[in-house]
């Protein structure tokens, strides 16, 4: 049976800050899907009240999502428990990657190299609590969410003291607070895709950004960034990185696809700093940059990720 008569989902927005970066991949993703014949319908979400009366009847869902419930497991598991296969990572992975804290513990408990990083509880950063072990930090740091993406709430510090100011800044506005050694070197990112033969790292990303982090206008705001694909590496530093990125996404239990930023500094280690589980799909997006130097179209990325999902529902009956 071909698989197009499969009614699909696009499920895009959300209520978190990274609202509308979702709504434009899912717009992209929306248009690909019908220039590729699927039936494709756009189900657009503010709020999570009444989703599972929205996605009855759908068998398949390009979930979108980015940032809070429809990236940390919650709205994978509502698929799963309605019966409908969806694009991307597990509830687990997800909810493993969206908490940085648990991403770090087991990228490090695989072997691989990552900042030093020290946990601040929302109430103790609230008061501007700053423990013990934060100030053997080597400055600059980086000051940022534990459960945020699109760089949201990053702050570069190059001065410690700074911080019993602006841990209250970022807690109250986003709960727990991460605190990391900035790596200095080279701003890399790997898309890391799946395909019937394993992992695929593809070409690596390197990122210029005007100002020092890739934070979220670099990211979002043309002119704010300049993008190197393929990176400029020797044959050993690319597959060195490539190894790097798989096996992060081996370590979190992501599936589909993911996107591992990392810092490659001036000896050549390259240091994970977090894995992305639905990494963005606009046209300044990395990953669809990365997939177009491995000669893979935006259409035909989107129609593989989705094809990867149909193939897990349980009974080819199902596909009617």
């Amino acid at each position: 049976m071909d698989h197009k008569v499969v009614k699909v989902a696009v499920v895009r927005g959300g209520d978190s800050p990274e609202r509308d970066v979702s709504l434009r991949s899912g717009e992209g993703i929306l248009e690909a899907l019908t220039r590729r014949g699927w039936q494709a319908d756009d189900i657009a979400v503010q709020s999570y009240d009444g989703l599972p009366q929205r996605l009855r009847g759908y068998r398949a869902a390009f979930n979108i999502l980015h940032g809070g419930s429809g990236e940390d497991g919650t709205v994978q598991l509502l698929l799963e428990l309605m019966g409908i296969a969806y694009v991307g990572s597990d509830p687990a992975a997800s909810a493993k990657a969206m908490d940085k804290a648990e991403a770090l513990r087991l990228l490090a408990g695989a072997g691989l190299a990552s900042p030093r990083w020290e946990l601040l509880p929302a109430e103790s950063a609230c008061k501007g609590k700053v423990p013990d072990s934060v100030w053997t930090f080597t400055p600059p740091l980086i000051v940022k969410p534990r459960r945020e993406g699109s760089s949201l709430g990053l702050h570069f510090l190059d001065n410690p003291e700074d911080l019993s100011s602006l841990i209250p800044q970022v807690a109250g506005t986003y709960g727990d607070v991460l605190v990391e050694e900035f790596i200095p070197g080279r701003e890399l990112t790997v898309a890391v895709l799946e395909d019937d033969s394993g992992l695929r790292a593809l070409p690596v990303v390197e990122l210029v950004p005007v100002g020092v982090t890739f934070d979220f206008r670099a990211k979002y705001a043309p002119g704010h960034c300049q993008f190197h694909c393929p990176a400029k590496l020797s044959p050993l530093q690319e597959e060195t990185v490539h190894e790097v990125a798989r096996a992060a996404h081996t370590a979190l239990g992501c599936r589909d696809l993911s996107r591992v930023d990392i810092r490659l500094d001036p000896h050549g280690t390259p240091y994970v700093l977090e894995v992305n589980t639905l990494p963005g799909m606009t046209a300044m997006s990395t990953f669809p940059r990365a997939a177009a130097a491995a000669g893979i179209s935006y259409d035909e990325l989107v129609e593989h990720l989705l094809l990867r999902a149909i193939s897990r529902l349980p009974h080819p009956s199902a596909l009617g």
